[in-house]
């Protein structure tokens, strides 16, 4: 369904110097939003202070969340999004208790929460979550690089923070924040937003007290938490890396190149306007490769292989600083203005830092992961803004970069450039939808011109599957001379003669990812012993291999698949090898029912339910 969200729900802009206030004015019926249940036409949170105590030994997060609201004259409820939170309670801010009730439960959506107001305006809900609650990882200490102590992460997008913040979990509803977080004295809670408390402060029995504050409205799902043992190492004067003591020094050397990343996406697209931009480095169990929660992006362990080969990873959540936090889908069947112009920004950062051609590699490595997902989902999964439910891959991330550069060949980098630096003031802190950013690209860029106007063919990629004719393809020079490495495999070459050993990781996913499907025993023995893939200790690399070892039922890779996957929790590497397993129906399901077995424990939710299905035949 198309629709334009009235110029009245968007947040005013606000002087850079002043953080923007939440629009007293709400949204209308018509822009509602299919994965919540609020509705903001009638009240909305405005603002969300959370002040919950981290108990490890029953895996819940306890206390209360007090709700700022705005309302339309004489509304007496407000609809807020819960997921299996254990509401004990609700008042006004006098202690006044208030009526409530949970609606029925979708098991993905939640429940909505209602709530009787009256003529409050703030509302105090004293709950806790569940041990199983979908948007916290809790980790026993033999989970963590320094085996010592438990450690909690939290992941919120899309839907996943309702399971422990009752509030209205949609991205359009940006809301500002302050927290107050008690955790056992021997650990250290980090959030995205301004940390108040460093160090924390004294809170009795054994506790320690952290207070957070974020003054931006943000979208609800970039509210995050981590606690566990936590060290810092300042990288810039506003940069710097969080991780368990046992990993900070390495990834502060893998990620020294953050300081100049920002001065790249700032010479491109304005300001930084989120004060510092610190870095968590999480146990393997994480799911993402990365977070871009504001002023604290997540990161997996699993990018670090020596060589900053993955630090693209950092330049995507860095640019997600601007679009995605800065300017938000409205909506969930809008992601694609998240992650298509983030996608297409890394590599502008990328091309800038680190020169042209590793921009034109993760580009062209790009190119081939939207020909693979465009092959395997279904028509209606291909279109830009589509169902939330459909959305395939990461499709939305590289059809959207390769729209966005299409629309750079054909008015000029200049031009386009300008464009979006305007784009990026002119909305900030504003949610957005596809039709408006078609309307917003009409009005400033194309201005009347039917000729560029036929030539982008903006409608057709916004809403029409499959790739449209006018994609522009970036080809790399480092990947082509691969692509003649795969030639000789094909044509009967020794293993050997390749020149592998100065392969990056991106030359190796070409390469893995490029061989033929289909390959007998003695070939991928002369490949393993040639290349030791079974054995690599770069996850990239090993994923690639056995997705094309396990496919083949080559029995040797199963110990490297026991191995691997239950030590890695990041979706990208261990959903295609649960998936070749599964696939190799008699001889594959079994170890992968046996392997996941043993895994699924150490997994995050968002995780397991993925795998759940894989291995359900349902992916």
């Amino acid at each position: 369904m198309r629709f334009l969200i009235p110029a009245m729900l968007l947040l005013a802009a606000a002087p850079l110097a002043a953080a923007p206030r939440p629009s007293p004015i709400l949204t209308t019926p018509d822009a509602r939003d299919a994965l919540s249940y609020a509705r903001p036409e009638v009240a909305r949170v405005t603002h969300i202070d959370l002040d919950l105590i981290a108990d490890f030994t029953t895996k819940e997060m306890r206390g209360t969340a007090t709700l700022d609201i705005v309302a339309r004259p004489g509304a007496s409820e407000i609809v807020l999004d819960d997921k299996s939170l254990v509401i004990e309670r609700i008042a006004d801010p006098k202690g006044r208790p208030l009526t409530w009730s949970v609606g029925a439960a979708d098991a993905y959506k939640g429940a909505p929460l209602t709530v009787r107001i009256g003529a409050a305006r703030r509302i105090v809900i004293t709950y806790r979550s569940k041990p199983e609650a979908s948007a916290l990882g809790w980790l026993p200490p033999e989970l963590t690089a320094g085996k010592k102590k438990p450690f909690l992460f939290s992941q919120g997008q899309s839907i996943e923070n309702r399971s422990w913040i009752p509030t209205q979990d949609s991205p359009g509803l940006r809301q500002s924040w302050s927290a107050r977080i008690t955790v056992p004295a021997d650990l250290v809670a980090v959030m995205s937003g301004a940390r108040l408390t460093p160090r924390g402060e004294a809170a009795g029995r054994g506790m320690k007290r952290f207070r957070f504050r974020m003054d931006h409205p943000v979208p609800p799902y970039l509210i995050a938490l981590a606690i566990g043992d936590i060290g810092f190492k300042p990288l810039g004067k506003r940069t710097g890396v969080y991780a368990e003591p046992v990993a900070l020094d390495m990834a502060a050397r893998e990620l020294d190149d953050t300081e100049a990343m920002i001065r790249a996406a700032e010479g491109l697209y304005g300001p930084y306007r989120w004060g510092r931009y610190d870095m968590l480095v999480l146990p393997p169990s994480f799911p993402y490769g990365g977070m871009e929660n504001p002023t604290l992006t997540f990161l997996t362990p699993t990018m670090f292989t020596g060589d900053k080969a993955n630090t693209d990873l950092v330049a995507h959540e860095l640019a997600h600083s601007w679009s995605g936090n800065l300017v938000t889908n409205a909506t969930w069947s809008d992601s694609w203005l998240n992650e298509g112009f983030t996608t297409y920004f890394e590599n502008r950062i990328d091309e800038i830092v680190y020169g042209k051609e590793r921009a034109a590699v993760l580009a062209d490595l790009s190119w081939d992961d939207l020909q693979r997902d465009l092959k395997e989902a279904k028509p209606s999964a291909t279109r830009l803004h589509g169902e939330p439910e459909e959305l395939y891959g990461e499709l939305a991330y590289n059809k959207g970069a390769i729209f966005l550069r299409t629309i750079e060949q054909a008015v000029g980098r200049a031009r386009w450039d300008a464009y979006l630096r305007s784009y990026f003031d002119r909305h900030a802190f504003q949610p957005q939808t596809t039709a408006n950013f078609l309307t917003d690209i009409r009005a400033q860029l194309i201005r009347g011109d039917a000729g560029l106007e036929a030539k982008l063919q903006l409608d057709r990629w916004a809403y029409q599957p499959g790739l449209p004719d006018n994609a522009v393809h970036v080809r790399s020079n480092t990947l082509a001379q691969v692509d003649r490495s795969i030639e000789q495999v094909k044509a009967g070459a020794a293993i050997a003669s390749l020149p592998f050993s100065s392969w990056g990781t991106q030359e190796w996913q070409r390469f893995l990812n490029g061989l033929p499907r289909k390959l007998p025993a003695a070939r991928l023995d002369e490949i393993d012993g040639a290349m030791r893939l079974s054995g690599s200790p770069n996850a990239y690399v090993r994923s690639a291999w056995l997705v094309l070892a396990l496919g083949n039922r080559y029995q040797p890779a199963v110990a490297s698949a026991e191995e691997f996957l239950p030590r890695i929790g990041r979706m990208l590497l261990i959903r295609p090898v649960y998936r070749a397993l599964h696939e190799q129906g008699e001889w594959g399901r079994p170890i992968a029912n046996r392997i996941y077995a043993g895994a699924r424990p150490h997994y995050h939710p968002v995780t397991v339910a993925s795998v759940d299905k894989i291995l359900s035949g349902n992916h």
